[in-house]
């Protein structure tokens, strides 16, 4: 299998992402391993698709030898999109909104003419253009979710706390990795206006209700295909668990890991929202939740198997490329068409 990693940037990716984790395992498992970023297709003008990719240029044992391979040594060729079995959608678009914002939507476009081509684009990009901000999140069932505003006027934010006990999360309409995330609580509005502003910068806000129980710790846990990934009864999962003082969990905003214990609740909720998902192609994605409800619904490069390994001893990157790879031995078998969002999650 001929599989592609897509990536925001060679200069901002690093060796202890859950991408590479990915590739390292396809690699083991004797694939051809190629990386590209959102800058390097090309269009022709007969409409040929080509990719600018590199391939590592040895063999490796570790992610850090393997990325210095890609990255340093890496061989680059240009090949047409047709070429590719397998194209994983790893870029991030909330972390190219600031600096780059027209390759926010790189990913997603170029996906869809890959999938057109024939190429098995994961997750599917017709349903990750559903997903590009939090408005998604309103799409599960009300009984897995806080209870959620979306709008850019103050007295809207205001009235929403205070019919929810004086304290609330407000954040960013898009956006990860915890960037832009304030609380509010009860007795303490006096930067509500400020927070408002700095939010309402770059377009809609969202504020949801405090829950006690979510503040400064979640479970990350891994769906693949709509189920949750496991093996021998160990869940991809971990506890995620903020700084002293911040509700954040996530680890880029400085959290740490413990093993996370999954329970009825939370394979309640990840059956709750499997038909979404599978309607809409995800094919791996991260469950953020706590205190027994969902807080994200993380379906753009989500992260988190290196501290899923380090906390269960379980490396469940090898389960991903398996799974990717029946996808693709399957189109190769059947004479009939299968729509990439149908692969995406079969």
């Amino acid at each position: 299998m001929r599989i592609a990693f897509l990536i925001n940037s060679f200069e901002t990716e690093k060796d202890v992402y859950t991408t590479t984790r990915l590739a390292l395992a396809a690699h083991k498992a004797g694939h051809d391993v190629l990386y590209l970023s959102v800058e390097d297709f090309v269009c022709e003008p007969d409409e040929t698709l080509r990719v600018r990719v590199r391939r590592p240029g040895g063999t490796y044992k570790t992610i850090r030898t393997l990325w210095k391979g890609v990255h340093e040594d890496g061989e680059e060729e240009r090949i047409p999109i047709e070429e590719i079995d397998a194209l994983l959608l790893r870029n991030d678009p909330a972390d190219d909104a600031g600096e780059r914002p027209w390759a926010q939507s790189a990913g997603i476009v170029f996906g869809q003419m890959a999938a057109r081509r024939g190429v098995i684009v994961l997750n599917d990009p017709e349903g990750l253009a559903k997903a590009v901000n939090k408005v998604y999140f309103q799409r599960f069932p009300p009984s897995v979710r806080p209870k959620t505003l979306v709008t850019r006027h103050a007295d809207d934010v205001r009235r929403f706390i205070d019919d929810h006990g004086g304290d609330a999360i407000v954040k960013p309409f898009q956006g990860s990795g915890g960037e832009g995330v304030f609380v509010v609580r009860q007795g303490d509005h006096a930067n509500l206006n400020q927070i408002i502003d700095a939010v309402c910068q770059n377009g809609y806000m969202v504020v949801q209700e405090f829950l006690e129980a979510a503040a400064g710790a979640d479970t990350r846990m891994f769906l693949l295909n709509g189920e949750p990934l496991q093996r021998d009864g160990v869940y991809a999962a971990l506890r995620r668990v903020g700084a002293e003082g911040d509700i954040r969990s996530n680890i880029s905003a400085g959290g740490s890991t413990e093993q996370a214990a999954v329970g009825e609740r939370e394979l309640e909720i990840a059956e709750l929202v499997r038909p979404q998902l599978v309607q809409d192609g995800m094919f791996m994605v991260g469950l953020d939740i706590a205190g027994g409800v969902l807080l994200e619904v993380n379906v753009f490069s989500p992260g988190g198997l290196g501290g899923i390994e380090e906390t269960t001893g379980v490396d469940f990157a090898p389960d991903v490329i398996e799974a990717v790879a029946r996808k693709v031995a399957a189109r190769k078998q059947y004479r009939q068409h299968f729509s990439n969002r149908t692969l995406a999650t079969l």
